[in-house]
């Protein structure tokens, strides 16, 4: 195979200005006071290229002082950048003198950007067999891209370098490279003051011109479009030319490709060494001129010990290195310093032009922090009040959307930063600013990280609200949100708080979530949970968010129709109650219904509370029922067994209250869905769990509670299906404890709970009966959650002795089951923890609690939780492969409970989105014994289950 040549252009303005922001929280300064932060990290850039790539030639681009076409094509071109920072202008002279001593040459034309000269020499680079490599954070350039010339993205925080080919384009435009002017002249850029056309973000701009391929051809067939979108492609159809104009690099710039300049050439070490003395650069210096032998430093200069432990640096989802990853680097180092007692400065954005510097600001940040400042809890149906910004300690900016700063214009500043995948997001339970911003025509894309989950992922049994870990991790206390709009009947709205008090308390938000950021990146690394975070954690909240943003389609008429026939049946079994105590008496008073069961009905001496009177709870009542039931069936006799009667009554009762009567108030009146919140930081074991409303705990175990699932319906054309793992927690049980006989069944297909039962009660499979296999199912399910003898004799209403005879019989077919459980909780006791498959770990210090009964459930969770946990993971792991699937497709992610996935289908959809859903599910974690997924399909969820 031949290689062919490379060339790497480098844009020398856009690296220096990343190197300069890269180190605005820890600038590097000299003993004279010189900032030498743009030199080093530029420096840094371009010895990175020379030493891995080892380009064959290579350029660094400049623009000129001259204006170019585009000011002449449009006066307020770029109209909106701030001036050039000092330090910048100061930094210029040496990157000259560096690049000049490092034989490096430099490219420019006068009234052209160095995007041109890159764009004209890669061509003709191309066109000699010369591979180009052009290397910039800038989006613009993948226009370029085509066989022999790529996009070459440096390093950024939790970010390995990107070099982007043809495929690659395709990927983050949805277009080939030649179309993206299109997309960007529709998109535009406030940043570069191109203007696009009102009301397209990214998403709709790459749709639109994979529908219609130009802008051109998209002006041309405006009148298939509709309502504001039509209006506007018609209304801006000019500047929507003219931005195509301005966003497109020209390849024809009046200069030649002098290979012979621009060969790599040995250093000229007396002149750079002496600069490097100059600026201080005493660890590059060593680097390129001797004393290598013990230090060694990463992209931004930080020095890191060199790897004579043979410990490897930890990696993230990507299998790349984090600028984190060294926790004792000096970087890291410098902006944790002080973290605690500094004076803090908060910026009010509350014109066009600080929002315009702010808006660059945040586009050539490495990583910001943001927050939003909402009217209500519910992402769907809330106005936005404001947001926050940080990405430097103890200083950040609210940014207020009102009269002066409408919501049209923070999108248009704002929306190109949240839409640049080149930037890492940070905030604190990010998924309901990403919702709250999405609902506000404000799409934000990743990369993402989240304090509360990378919190959660660290320690997860502790508090991971941002006032608990400022409290824990920063020594310091925020304002409270009561503190700012008080609470109960006299809370106010965000919307009435004084401007004055909303920014220092939002702005606050920000600049604490930045301060945990940095704290927890590193953190992660240290506790080996770096995999789950950057894995499983943050590629599943943005799926989580799409899944509110969803919503379930209600059948309000259903439920109210279910309610009137509930409450006739609620009535009725209050009046069979009423009438057999003798008394009226209110069902709902523990008191009163306490005296009665036990004084005057006299049913058992009962148990009392501390308040005196007598416990009445639900463990209660099923042993008092169940007490009542085996007393009539001895005597003979047929009773009205009226502790069942209370169940049953609480049961409707609650069905009715929590449910029936609760989901159609809380239907979002714009879109006639129910849109639930997944809890992703509260299970330790990393189950998701579900409120507003709570649609994981709907009972399905009795008709009553089953039929509410008829209320979740599909629109017309479109068809609920039901994705549901079968026994999966006993098939990730058999793969860990690497159990022959368990395995054996499931790989022969067999009934796991009749396999067990044959085993355990010593007769052939076929003459297992169904009450033994009832009982094998509880001991399987059982054994997972560490059940005793005495908890098994309670579930199958069996003598404790027989009870634990089947579970020594259990433990004598499966001996590494109880191996595995015993491993676990030795596990437990040397370590602390114990973790599933993916990492997620959960510490047990009650492990060796003095109390036996704490102990004992310490010793449960070890064994429970590295299965459960592990099938919490798996299914984290089959949504997120799911959802980049369907990305293609019209088909909607909708509910995840427990071992089950809900979808949105329409029906010309089904065959394809159901063999997706099957492969994903089956193939999200491999296992020594198959996974078995049961779909089902129909109009409703009690039909497609």
């Amino acid at each position: 195979m031949i290689t062919l040549p490379r060339l790497f252009l480098l844009d020398g303005m856009a690296l220096v200005y990343r190197a300069h922001f890269a180190f605005i929280q820890a600038p590097r300064i000299t003993s004279k006071g010189f900032n030498t932060s743009a030199i080093f990290g530029f420096c840094n850039s371009v010895l990175e290229v020379l030493h891995k790539e080892k380009p064959d030639y290579i350029g660094v681009a400049f623009d000129t002082h001259e204006p170019t076409f585009r000011h002449e094509q449009n006066a307020n071109y770029k109209a909106n950048r701030p001036d050039t920072p000092n330090e910048i202008l100061a930094a210029i002279p040496y990157i000259h003198k560096i690049l000049a001593a490092m034989g490096i040459p430099e490219l420019s034309v006068p009234g052209f950007e160095a995007d041109d000269v890159i764009g004209t020499l890669a061509k003709k680079a191309a066109k000699q067999g010369i591979k180009t490599y052009m290397m910039t954070p800038d989006k613009d350039f993948c226009q370029l891209v085509e066989e022999n010339i790529l996009c070459y993205r440096p390093k950024r925080i939790g970010n390995e370098i990107e070099v982007l080919d043809i495929q690659g384009v395709i990927e983050k435009f949805g277009v080939p490279p030649t179309q993206v002017p299109d997309v960007l002249g529709l998109w535009g850029d406030a940043v570069d003051n191109i203007k696009g056309i009102p009301g397209i973000g990214e998403k709709t701009a790459k749709k639109l011109i994979q529908e219609y391929g130009s802008i051109e051809n998209l002006i041309q067939n405006a009148d298939k479009l509709k309502g504001k979108l039509k209006e506007n492609v018609i209304q801006y159809a000019q500047q929507g030319l003219e931005s195509k104009t301005l966003a497109t690099i020209h390849t024809d710039v009046p200069i030649e490709l002098e290979l012979d300049k621009l060969k790599a050439t040995p250093f000229n070490e007396p002149e750079l060494k002496a600069i490097f003395e100059e600026l201080e650069f005493k660890t590059l210096s060593k680097r390129l001129f001797g004393e290598k032998n013990n230090i060694q430093t990463d992209l931004f200069g930080n020095t890191v010990a060199v790897n004579t432990s043979k410990k490897m640096a930890s990696k993230n989802t990507s299998g790349t290195t984090s600028l984190f990853e060294n926790a004792e680097s000096d970087t890291f180092a410098e902006q944790k310093k002080n973290i605690q007692n500094t004076l803090h400065e908060y910026i009010i954005v509350n014109d066009i032009e600080k929002l315009k510097e702010l808006s660059y600001l945040l586009s050539i940040q490495p990583a910001f922090c943001f927050d939003t400042e909402t009217t209500s809890t519910y992402t769907h149906n809330c106005d936005l009040v404001g947001l926050s910004f940080a990405f430097e300690s103890h200083k950040a900016y609210y940014v207020p959307c009102n009269a002066t700063l409408d919501l049209e214009i923070i999108q248009k500043y704002l929306k190109p930063v949240f839409a640049d995948e080149t930037i890492l997001k940070i905030g604190h339970n990010l998924k309901f600013d990403l919702e709250v911003l999405y609902w506000h025509d404000i799409p934000v894309k990743g990369p993402f990280f989240d304090t509360m989950l990378a919190s959660y992922v660290v320690q997860p049994e502790m508090k991971h609200s941002m006032d608990a870990l400022s409290e824990s991790y920063l020594n310091y206390v925020p304002v409270s949100i009561e503190t700012l709009i008080g609470k109960g009947q006299k809370q106010l709205s965000m919307a009435d708080v004084p401007l004055s008090k909303i920014a220092e308390y939002a702005a606050e938000d920000a600049d604490v979530t930045w301060q945990l950021y940095l704290h927890f990146a590193p953190k992660i690394y240290e506790k080996e949970v770096n995999t789950l975070f950057y894995e499983v954690e943050m590629p599943l909240m943005p799926v989580l968010a799409d899944m509110e943003t969803a919503g379930v389609l209600l059948d309000a008429d259903f439920l109210r129709q279910y309610s009137q026939q509930f409450e006739k049946e609620i009535q009725q079994l209050e009046k069979e109650i009423q009438q057999y105590a003798g008394v009226p008496f209110n069902l709902n008073s523990p008191r009163q219904l306490g005296e009665v069961l036990f004084d005057i009905l006299k049913l058992d001496k009962g148990e009392k509370t501390k308040s005196g009177q007598y416990a009445t709870g639900e463990e209660i009542l099923q042993k008092l029922a169940l007490k009542l039931e085996l007393e009539a069936l001895e005597q003979g006799k047929t009773i009205v067994n009226i502790p069942h009667k209370i169940l049953e009554y609480r049961e409707l009762t609650k069905l009715k209250s929590t449910y029936i009567d609760a989901l159609p108030e809380l239907v979002n009146p714009h879109t006639g869905r129910v849109h639930t919140s997944f809890n992703q930081a509260v299970a330790v074991t990393g189950r998701l769990s579900s409120n507003q409303p709570n649609l994981q705990n709907i009972p399905i175990r009795t008709d009553k509670g089953k039929e509410i699932r008829k209320a979740f319906i599909a629109p017309d054309g479109y068809v609920l299906l039901s994705a549901d793992y079968s026994q999966i927690e006993l098939r990730i049980m058999a793969s860990m404890s690497e159990d022959e006989s368990m395995i054996q069944a499931f790989l022969q297909g067999q009934d796991i709970h009749a396999s067990t039962a044959s085993k355990i009660f010593g007769v052939s499979i076929d003459n297992v009966t169904a009450d033994m296999r009832r009982k094998a199912k509880m001991v399987n399910f059982g054994i997972i959650y560490g059940i005793s003898a005495h908890g098994l004799a309670e579930r199958l209403k069996i003598p404790r002795k027989e009870a634990a005879h089947i579970i020594e019989s259990y433990f004598e077919q499966y001996p590494k089951v109880k191996r595995f459980m015993d491993n676990m909780i030795n596990y437990a006791r040397e370590h602390g923890y114990v973790q599933t498959l993916l990492g997620r770990k959960r510490y047990l210090p009650d492990i060796h609690s003095a109390t036996p009964t704490v102990r004992s459930f310490a010793e449960r969770n070890a064994i429970n939780t590295p299965v459960q946990g592990t099938a919490a993971d798996m299914i984290k792991k089959a949504m997120i492969n799911i959802h980049s699937k369907l990305k293609n497709y019209q088909t909607k992610m909708l509910l995840q409970v427990h071992d089950e996935l809900l979808f949105e289908v329409p029906l010309h959809e089904v065959q394809t989105i159901k063999s997706i859903i099957e492969h994903e599910m089956k193939n999200a974690l491999t296992l020594a014994v198959p996974i078995e997924v049961s779909t089902g399909t129909g109009k409703n969820w009690l039909e497609a289950h």
